[in-house]
């Protein structure tokens, strides 16, 4: 053996006994996550997402691998080779969230980071959702980022399931678990078909995931999930605004002022909305309505009141 050859064996295994001694380090200053009152009385005690194929890690390839995992749970056909130059960062020597993000929309299905906690975590999971999680291996001054994916959990045995570097269904406490994810400050999220919503999302989270998704895939493939938020979301305004811009370009003109008008009955100084229903009453040949509409847009103070006003001259 070479010199050089018995160096790099033995800076190997440094590694591997300082990753192992560091590992337990976090755990032992570790706690058990708490979960909220709530979600202890609605959860399951344990839960497994069967079906989410798994693939192999390679070295700094965890995004890709795990990305891989749930858009094939969501049928998406799509290999970790063909991942690896959309999300991976030689540079980097790893994928960052949003290459993760931005590859998942791509795919045509909507990521949504979840709120960081261990309660959303749980919830989607028993929803049947599988989780990309992001973990740090190490200590914050040293980090060794790794993405896996969340399957499954039991409560009473404080355990979860993880597809995790080369191990399937690998079993790690909650205590460790936890130790190393809270270090990308619990990063995480599902990847739904437009039409489906997370379990523990709210309102803003949603619209911005949806968006986002909308300007890679257009309106007609966000449609679905526009009219999933505002059927969980009734009261928001953003959201009808939203659907109403996408029924709108779509040719549903009638659609569209309905959705305007929900928006401004929830938030009568969304000048936006007011406006873009007054032009689409316009085209529809509804003079009276669109007078008032626009009228309502031109008093609101901001962006959009110049337009209004200059709508109404046109009027």
């Amino acid at each position: 053996m070479t010199t050089r050859r018995f160096r790099q064996l033995l800076n190997a295994r440094f590694a591997g006994v300082l990753l192992s001694a560091v590992s337990m380090m976090l755990a032992g200053c570790a706690t058990t996550p708490q979960l909220a009152d709530a979600t202890e009385a609605s959860l399951p005690m344990r839960a497994q997402i069967d079906g989410v194929p798994f693939h192999a890690q390679r070295e700094y390839q965890c995004g890709p691998a795990s990305l891989a995992m749930v858009l094939n749970s969501q049928g998406v056909d799509v290999t970790v080779d063909t991942l690896i130059p959309q999300v991976f960062i030689p540079d980097r020597e790893g994928s960052v969230q949003p290459e993760m993000l931005a590859t998942t929309r791509r795919h045509g299905v909507i990521p949504y980071v979840l709120n960081n906690t261990f309660d959303a975590l749980l919830t989607e999971i028993a929803a049947g959702h599988p989780v990309v999680v992001m973990q740090n291996l190490s200590l914050p001054a040293w980090p060794m980022w790794h993405y896996a994916v969340a399957i499954g959990y039991d409560r009473e045995a404080e355990e979860m399931i993880l597809h995790s570097g080369e191990e399937a269904e690998r079993i790690e406490s909650f205590r460790r678990f936890d130790a190393t994810w809270t270090r990308s400050d619990r990063w995480a999220f599902v990847a739904l078909p437009p039409g489906q919503l997370p379990e523990a999302i709210g309102a803003y989270q949603a619209l911005d995931a949806i968006a986002s998704y909308e300007q890679v895939q257009g309106p007609q493939a966000a449609l679905p999930a526009w009219e999933a938020l505002v059927s969980r979301f009734p009261t928001s305004a953003m959201g009808h605004f939203a659907l109403g811009n996408a029924r709108h370009v779509l040719g549903d003109r009638d659609g569209a002022i309905e959705a305007f008008r929900v928006a401004v009955r929830h938030d009568d100084k969304l000048a936006v909305a007011w406006l873009n229903m007054g032009l689409s009453l316009q085209h529809r040949g509804d003079a009276e309505e669109a007078h008032h509409a626009l009228s309502r847009a031109a008093k609101i103070p901001g962006q959009w009141q110049a337009k209004a006003r200059e709508a109404l001259k046109e009027h």
